[in-house]
């Protein structure tokens, strides 16, 4: 390679699914099951770096014994799911579980996915950057042990909620705000929104 040549850094994309659900929903963020994580992730890896991989992770909903409210979440992140896997998308899903407890569901095993798959990632030299978009501090160890490794990791958060741990620990940090945001809001299919 000609020294004047500069190296396109491979870029790997990790969303924890129900961290931006939350932080998109408390902007006010409309039709969330169809936001355009897709061009999110093109914006955030810039014109100048390749996208190697996209990874969206989630809990998935199990139904028992015709409880509707399960029943909905299931029916919507089939279409959530449908909608990552598209060509205009093009993630990979990768689930844990919901549990519900004392009728609240809480997410198992997704930040453990998250925390592997980034490793795995610098350890196979799979990325020379990941972006991860999360607020969980349990990752720490995982985004140091990556950084030691030579990889770098950026957090990309949320303004009005933005993880000081991660911020402290990310070789990068961007912070995006409603406005951010609003221009991957897909308003075209509001019709089939979560509530």
């Amino acid at each position: 390679m000609d020294k004047n040549t500069k190296k396109i850094k491979r870029v790997a994309i990790y969303i924890d699914g129900s961290n931006l659900y939350y932080k998109l929903k408390e902007l006010e963020i409309k039709n969330i099951t169809y936001f355009q994580c897709g061009n999110l992730a093109k914006h955030l890896a810039g014109k100048d770096r390749e996208i190697v991989a996209k990874r969206y992770y989630i809990g998935v909903v199990r139904v028992k014994g015709g409880d509707r409210k399960a029943v909905r979440m299931q029916e919507g992140q089939v279409r959530l799911f449908n909608h990552l896997r598209s060509k205009t998308e093009g993630f990979s899903v990768k689930k844990g579980y919901l549990m519900k407890n004392d009728g609240v569901y809480h997410e198992k095993g997704v930040d453990v996915k998250i925390a592997v798959d980034l490793l795995v990632g610098a350890y196979e030299n799979m990325y020379d950057v990941a972006i991860l978009i999360s607020s969980d501090t349990d990752l720490i160890p995982a985004i140091q042990k990556i950084k030691h490794l030579g990889k770098e990791i950026e957090y990309i958060g949320f303004s009005h909620k933005p993880s000081y741990g991660l911020i402290k620990n990310a070789t990068e940090t961007r912070l995006l705000t409603k406005n951010d945001a609003k221009q991957f809001e897909n308003i075209k299919k509001v019709k089939f929104a979560i509530k």
